[in-house]
C-alpha cells in the first residue's frame, strides 16, 4: 500500500466516485464540470453551473508556518487556493467572467484566532481585485464561518463558486479525438501576474508533500496537525522544517521556451510548500478570446495529476504525453524524502504542468506565443491517438508509463 493510502487519502478518489455514481452526469457527460439547463434564467441557450472545491490539507502547513515564522500573510495564499481551484476547474469548460462566489470556513477557535479568518477574507477579495484586471470578474457574496473544534483540528477553507453561461461558449470535451495535439502550460516559475517564484504545486497532494518533506520535529511539536491513529512511521517523515532553505535552479531558456530565468535563488521549505495554486485564469481568458472555435478540450491537472485526462475522454482513446517538462524542484524533493515511484508521482502531483489544452498544431503554436507573453512555459506535451480502450501512456527519461 503507498504512504499516500496509509495516510487516508486517495488519488483517484474511487470511492468517492462509487459514492456519486447514480446521480445525474448533467447535460455534458465529458465537461470537466457538471452543467445543467438555465433554472436560473430558463434560458434554453443558456447553462447553470455550480462547482465547490478548496484548500485541502494545504491549510495546515499554513498553520505550521504561521506558528514557526509568525508570517500570518500566509493565509492569503489559503485564500487564492480555495479560489483558484474552484476557479480553474470552471475555466475548464470555457466558464472566465461574471461568476459567484461563497466561502465556507470551519475553524478550531481554541487554535485558529479571527486574524486569521481576516487574512483569508481579506485575501480572498484581494485576489477577485487583481484578476478583474484581466477581465475575469468574481462577485464575493460572502459565505459561512463556522466554529466547529469537535470537527476540524485546525482548519478548513473551501468555497462553492456559481455561473450562468451561454450553451455556444462551453467547451464540453466532446469534440476530443485522434490527431489532436496537447499543449500544456506550466504550473511554477513566475507569471506576469504573480508577486514572486511559484513552486507548481498547487493543492494537491499536500497530505503527501506535508508528511514526506517536514520532520518529526511537527509531530512532536503540533500533535494537532494530524490524524492521531496514524502510524508513525508515516507521519512527518522527511528531514526538514518551513523555515530551512532550499535553492531553486532553472534550467536555461532556450528557443522553443524562451523565458527569461533565474538560478540560485533561495527560498524556505515553507514558501515552496505553501506557494499560491496558479490561476491560469488570465491566460485561458486570452486564449477563450482568440481560439475558442480551436479548443477541442481543457484538462485541469488537479487530482489525480497527469492521469486526469483519462476521466474525461469521449470515447475511446490512447494519449501518448512523451515531451513532458522537466520535473520542478518541489517535486523532486518531495519524492527523494518519500521514495515514491514515478508511477505514484504522475499520480498524485501534476509534476510540472497543471493544465492542458486538446488542439490542432497550428493553433497550438499560437496559444504557446500567448502563454509566453504571460511567462508561463508552454509546449506540446503529447498526442491523441485512435485506440480500443482509454489509455495512457507517459514517457521520459523514467521510462515509460502506462495507466
Amino acid at each position: 500500500m503507498s504512504l499516500y493510502a496509509q495516510r487516508g487519502v486517495s488519488a483517484q478518489k474511487e470511492e468517492v466516485h462509487a459514492a456519486i455514481k447514480n446521480l445525474d452526469a448533467g447535460l455534458y457527460a465529458n465537461a470537466f464540470c457538471k452543467m445543467y439547463p438555465d433554472y436560473l434564467g430558463g434560458d434554453a441557450d443558456w447553462v447553470n453551473i455550480s462547482h465547490a472545491d478548496g484548500a485541502g490539507t494545504k491549510s495546515i502547513l499554513a498553520y505550521l508556518y504561521w506558528k514557526e515564522t509568525g508570517d500570518i500573510s500566509v493565509w492569503k495564499g489559503i485564500a487564492q487556493d480555495a479560489v483558484a481551484m474552484n476557479l480553474d476547474d470552471l475555466l475548464c469548460v470555457g466558464v472566465c467572467d461574471n461568476l459567484l462566489f461563497s466561502s465556507t470556513i470551519d475553524r478550531n477557535k481554541a487554535i485558529i484566532p479571527g486574524e486569521v479568518l481576516a487574512q483569508v477574507i481579506d485575501g480572498t477579495q484581494e485576489f477577485f481585485n487583481q484578476l478583474k484586471a484581466y477581465g475575469v470578474n468574481i462577485h464575493y457574496l460572502g459565505g459561512e464561518t463556522a466554529d466547529v473544534g469537535d470537527v476540524v483540528r485546525t482548519i478548513a477553507v473551501n468555497g462553492t463558486m456559481t455561473a450562468r453561461w451561454p450553451k455556444d461558449k462551453l467547451i464540453t470535451n466532446d469534440k476530443i479525438g485522434e490527431g489532436d495535439v496537447i499543449v500544456g502550460f506550466g504550473s511554477s516559475g513566475q507569471a506576469t501576474y504573480e508577486t514572486e517564484y511559484n513552486s507548481g504545486l498547487g493543492s494537491n497532494g499536500l497530505t503527501s508533500a506535508r508528511h514526506d518533506v517536514l520532520s518529526k520535529y511537527y509531530a512532536d511539536k503540533y500533535p494537532e496537525t494530524f490524524e492521531p491513529k496514524l502510524k508513525s512511521e508515516v507521519v512527518y517523515i522527511g528531514k526538514n522544517r518551513v523555515t530551512d532553505l532550499f535553492t531553486v535552479d532553472r534550467l536555461p531558456s532556450t528557443d522553443s521556451d524562451p523565458l527569461s530565468t533565474v538560478n540560485g535563488e533561495r527560498l524556505t521549505i515553507g514558501k515552496l510548500l505553501l506557494s499560491p495554486t496558479r490561476t491560469y485564469a488570465p491566460l485561458l481568458k486570452a486564449l477563450l478570446d482568440s481560439h475558442f472555435d480551436a479548443i477541442n478540450g481543457i484538462i485541469h491537472c488537479s487530482g489525480g495529476g497527469q492521469t486526469k485526462c483519462m476521466k474525461y475522454l469521449p470515447k475511446p482513446l490512447k494519449i501518448v504525453k512523451d515531451n513532458l517538462f522537466e520535473i520542478p524542484p518541489i517535486f523532486k524533493l518531495i519524492q527523494e524524502n518519500s521514495g515514491a515511484d514515478y508511477k505514484e508521482m504522475y499520480q498524485v502531483f501534476n509534476m510540472g504542468h497543471r493544465l492542458e489544452v486538446f488542439t490542432n498544431e497550428t493553433a497550438a503554436k499560437e496559444m504557446i506565443t500567448i502563454a509566453h507573453q504571460f511567462n508561463i512555459e508552454a509546449k506540446i506535451v503529447g498526442r491523441v491517438y485512435p485506440s480500443d480502450k482509454k489509455e495512457l501512456v507517459l514517457s521520459g527519461a523514467f521510462g515509460e508509463i502506462v495507466y
